[in-house]
């Protein structure tokens, strides 16, 4: 009879975390993330919330827990419970660069996060004003190392600042950064004649490209964008060292089950590949994630290791 009764103990034990994700999703799962309603971040996530929905056969809700640069979202996914009921959806910004930035951070996103999806990746524009001297990127290098005091670039945050001193580390370029509080005053920046040059975001620099004031040298994706065929890609002219690609994933908290992690990055694949869904990331200027889980948390490691040494290089600390 004990004998019997230990082997049905252990049958459950071992059935019981299958069952479990075989039940999942039972009761609606929320996506949290850590920036204002409005934002590429909300809409990727209610993108995905609709189609994810539709597989998992439960309604995924998208919160929004902003403030203090998407860390209060963060934090609340990182002590969530890691039933696969609250998720997240972070850019690089709160995995890395906060991570980065603020040493006494009460999480960790490797040992706290369980990476799902890669969910996007997005490049960056380099923008001169238009009649700067230059009409290549090295004839750009050439420009800032033959006049110093001109050297300055700007942007509107901790991914703009990390991305302009690795531009200026690899280019051997001097120059200061100067922050603004947005992008569309770095922008106007960049057309007076204030900066001399600055890497943005696709969106604003294809609006600020219209206005004919300021012109793009290059783009640090791998390949040329779509949206901005004319404009090369740093590798193609040479300087692959200055190729960067941000991004943006889905993360569980640590100790998520396996199983339910697998079924997640499932279903966010097909979500990815739905055409509405692809079309509406193009019009955002991201392109779907091609990887899962793995890719993922490759990219965060290596953006945290990458990013770390730009920081101690170029004596980057948090804006007081």
């Amino acid at each position: 009879m004990l004998s019997r009764f230990l082997l049905v103990a252990l049958s459950a034990l071992a059935l019981g975390p299958v069952h479990a994700a075989d039940a999942y999703p039972d009761r609606p799962v929320r996506i949290v993330v850590g920036q204002a309603a409005g934002g590429g971040m909300d809409t990727l996530a209610r993108l995905l919330s609709e189609q994810m929905g539709e597989s998992l056969g439960k309604p995924v809700v998208v919160e929004n827990k902003s403030g203090a640069g998407g860390v209060i979202g963060t934090e609340f996914v990182a002590k969530a419970d890691p039933d696969g009921y609250t998720l997240m959806l972070a850019p690089i910004g709160n995995m890395v660069f906060t991570t980065i930035l603020t040493p006494n951070l009460r999480y960790s996103p490797q040992k706290d996060f369980t990476p799902v999806a890669m969910l996007a990746t997005f490049p960056l524009v380099l923008l001169v004003k238009s009649d700067l001297p230059v009409a290549t990127l090295p004839e750009l290098v050439e420009y800032l190392r033959k006049h110093p005091d001109r050297a300055n670039y700007g942007g509107s945050g901790p991914a703009f600042q990390f991305a302009s001193e690795m531009f200026k580390l690899r280019a051997k370029v001097p120059g200061e950064f100067i922050q603004y509080r947005s992008m569309g005053e770095t922008i106007t920046a960049i057309a007076s004649g204030d900066l001399a040059m600055a890497l943005v975001d696709t969106g604003p620099a294809i609006s600020g490209l219209a206005g004919g004031k300021v012109k793009a040298l290059a783009v640090t994706s791998p390949q040329r964008l779509a949206a901005l065929p004319g404009v090369p890609t740093v590798t193609e002219l040479g300087l692959p060292e200055l190729e960067i690609e941000y991004w943006a994933g889905l993360f569980a908290p640590a100790k998520t089950p396996p199983a339910v992690v697998k079924r997640l990055e499932g279903d966010a694949a097909k979500a990815l590949r739905n055409a509405r869904v692809a079309e509406r990331m193009k019009g955002l200027n991201m392109v779907p994630g091609a990887g899962g889980a793995e890719q993922l948390a490759r990219a965060l490691d290596t953006d945290l290791r990458k990013w770390s040494d730009v920081a101690r290089s170029a004596n980057i600390q948090a804006a007081r």
